[in-house]
């Protein structure tokens, strides 16, 4: 298995998405104190993975991959039905064999924002 000791390298698809993520009053403000105490726990949670692998499948972080007009991008898990959602930040982004993501290579994320992408 192929891992640095490093921490996930994370950046914002915007930068006003990064400013209410490192506050936590205006995270509060725009998410909720509930949500924003759930948002900060799982991007710690992220932050330390050294790899995508290593961010939890099973609740309350739940990593997994998204489909359809999603595809190429991830979610965890917020207070229901919201989730935090992110793609590999590679350039190109590392693959296995078979074309799958190679999750043990992803070292580097883009959060792209807070959404219901159930509507």
């Amino acid at each position: 298995m192929f891992y640095n000791s490093y921490v996930m390298d994370i950046v914002f698809a915007k930068a006003k998405l990064e400013r209410v993520f490192n506050s936590n009053s205006l995270l509060q403000r725009e998410y909720g104190k509930e949500q924003a105490g759930i948002i900060q726990l799982r991007m710690s949670v992220l932050r330390a993975a050294p790899t995508l692998l290593h961010v939890p499948i099973l609740k309350p972080d739940r990593r997994h991959q998204l489909e359809g007009n999603r595809i190429g991008q991830f979610a965890v898990d917020l207070k229901h039905p919201f989730r935090i959602l992110f793609e590999p930040n590679h350039d190109p982004i590392p693959k296995k064999s078979d074309g799958g993501f190679d999750l043990d290579r992803i070292t580097a994320i883009k959060i792209i924002g807070v959404e219901d992408y159930h509507k």
